[in-house]
């Protein structure tokens, strides 16, 4: 099949092979491991309702009773009260009794954890064991990202000699995709199909909105391809999970002509699908594109959301088209909707790059009176913007203010910080705060390094700038080619060719490819320094790893030759040009 030939390591699947896989020192169902502070809260939350129940038995007694027979609860302790008193009815009531009037409504209500020690009490006390009660536990544990004890579960229905639903793999199987795991998601469906069971247009769709999270794009067409052979249209969740994919891979046109071939098969789009449109045509700057998929939604009656409305926002403050921007953010206010912390965020951001200072403290104000709290992305955003725009000190105190709040920098806010003084050429600020997140516990990523070597590089301080790439190994960094190229550029300009053509050997040899800006950068410092045989060299190296040099590059070997008096050369040189699609400036 289509699936086995792309997603390598899956093997044949047997009953024993399976078990083998899945269950490897599972615990035994009957002694659920969960943490003490679970069991703890839930124990209490028990303990609290049986003793109301017991407390008030005599004037509520009848009306708990019709509660627990038509699981009508209002509220969790509702349910817990009745599940106690179903505990101590006689007869006990069946495991189907309690799926369906009190677990199925705690599910609904997203109380996993308390249906896994509420099952284990209902063991205890001797009731049977259905597909559909272990079904249920299965879900729990899924949602609670535990898919392993799910298989446990599993491995116990096998053991009561049960035969599990199609419902109860189709769990197994979104526990796993929920958690990327897809390649153990496709095994299962294999193994399945080898016992009989058929897949159901549910678990395709799941496969094919689990490969796309995986961003295995291609491999998740080919599913949909697969599910039309086996008689399956696929329906307008797993349509959209690709085109969702499709456009955050910023292959917008692909998404186009799959949501054209979805609606001419009678699909109707949904919000999400539209959504991811039009996040698609944002990513590019289409923004009239956009637009027009916004009026095109209002023409099929569905109506955008905050979601859709907040995508547009940032879109036009990307493209600094705040006035736009706060035109839809308008409109948002008049259809009533309440806009998100990503809609001010994006908004905020906007109107700082644009310096709108008065604006964007407004709007800072306004959410906060909407009592919408800033996180960590909001105060990076502000801090980036204000350290991009010189006004580091401005920065700092909107550090001092997030922290006033209880929200830690992260990486990213002390990266803008780091920045912003580096810009500013305030080095020793800048170190102080880089040492100030690893002292402080804070995971610096190669993002600060790369800054703090520019930095360095931009004030001559190359010495310091190597001591600092040097680090990197140490604390378990790769350099990437950004961080070769700085340092490269900084060793350049410092006139230290031989260091410099030494660190570009070391690149090549640790596996790390130069790209285009890497060549030009020590082209440059070649010919700057009147190592034009260098220069050609090395040009000629960069031809051979298929990469196309670009005006800029031969304009710096065209000016280098005719400085050097080889005029023919920079002739034949400057007829390549058209060679390699490219015209030369007039």
């Amino acid at each position: 099949m289509l699936r086995l030939s792309i997603l390598s390591n899956t093997w044949s699947a047997t009953t024993s092979g399976f078990k083998r896989s899945y269950f490897p020192h599972q615990p035994e169902i009957g002694i659920i491991v969960q943490s003490r502070r679970l069991l703890f809260s839930n124990s209490i939350a028990c303990f609290c309702a049986s003793r109301n129940w017991r407390e008030n038995s005599s004037s509520d007694n009848f009306s708990l009773r019709d509660k627990c027979k038509y699981g009508s609860f209002t509220n969790f302790d509702n349910a817990l009260a009745c599940f106690n008193q179903m505990l101590h009815m006689n007869p006990l009531p069946s495991a189907d009794q309690f799926n369906m009037l009190v677990l199925s409504f705690l599910v609904r209500m997203k109380h996993y954890d308390t249906v896994v020690s509420l099952y284990k009490r209902m063991e205890l006390f001797g009731v049977s064991s259905s597909v559909y009660t272990l079904s249920i536990l299965i879900n729990c544990f899924c949602h609670l990202h535990r898919v392993e004890y799910g298989f446990s579960v599993l491995g116990k229905i096998f053991k009561l000699g049960l035969e599990p639903s199609i419902v109860t793999f189709n769990t197994l199987i979104n526990g796993l995709c929920t958690e990327g795991r897809i390649v153990r998601a496709v095994e299962l469906l294999d193994y399945i199909v080898v016992r009989g069971y058929q897949p159901t247009l549910h678990t395709y769709s799941m496969i094919i909105n689990g490969l796309c999270k995986s961003e295995k794009t291609s491999v998740a067409i080919g599913w949909m391809k697969e599910m039309v052979e086996r008689g399956f249209e696929p329906e307008v969740v797993a349509y959209s999970a690709v085109i969702d994919r499709l456009c955050k891979d910023r292959l917008v046109s692909e998404a186009l002509n799959l949501f054209n071939q979805m609606t001419s098969t009678g699909i109707l789009p949904t919000v999400v699908t539209y959504d991811s449109l039009i996040y698609g045509m944002c990513n590019l700057g289409q923004l009239k594109q956009a637009l027009n998929l916004l009026k095109e939604m209002l023409e099929w009656n569905i109506k955008p959301d905050v979601v859709t409305l907040s995508i547009l926002v940032d879109g036009f403050c990307k493209e600094e088209m705040v006035l736009e921007a706060l035109g839809v953010f308008g409109k948002m206010i008049q259809r009533g909707m309440e806009p998100d912390i990503v809609t001010y965020s994006s908004l905020i951001h906007g109107l700082s790059k644009s310096s709108l200072w008065k604006e964007s403290s407004t709007l800072f104000n306004e959410m906060l009176n909407r009592e919408i709290a800033p996180d960590v992305v909001t105060f990076s955003i502000l801090i980036d913007v204000f350290c991009k725009k010189g006004m580091v000190s401005e920065a700092h105190g909107i550090i001092n203010l997030m922290i006033q709040r209880g929200i830690q920098p992260n990486v990213v806010t002390y990266n803008s910080l780091i920045d912003g003084y580096c810009l500013q050429s305030q080095m020793d600020e800048a170190r102080k705060l880089f040492d100030l997140m690893f002292d402080s516990g804070c995971t610096l990523d190669v993002l600060s390094y790369n800054i703090l070597i520019k930095g360095y590089c931009k004030i001559a301080k190359i010495d310091e700038a190597k001591q600092v790439f040097d680090g990197m190994p140490h604390k378990g960094l790769t350099p990437n080619s950004i961080t070769y190229t700085t340092l490269l550029s900084g060793l350049c300009q410092a006139g230290r060719l031989v260091s410099a053509e030494d660190l570009f050997n070391r690149m090549c040899s640790r596996g790390c490819s130069p790209d285009l800006i890497t060549y030009l950068t020590l082209l440059h410092g070649f010919c700057k320094h009147g190592h034009l045989d260098k220069a050609l060299a090395l040009f000629e190296s960069m031809k051979r790893s298929q990469l196309k040099p670009n005006k800029v590059i031969y304009s710096i070997l065209i000016w280098s030759m005719c400085k050097a008096g080889k005029f023919e050369e920079a002739k034949e040189l400057y007829s390549n040009l058209s060679a390699d699609e490219l015209q030369p400036d007039i």
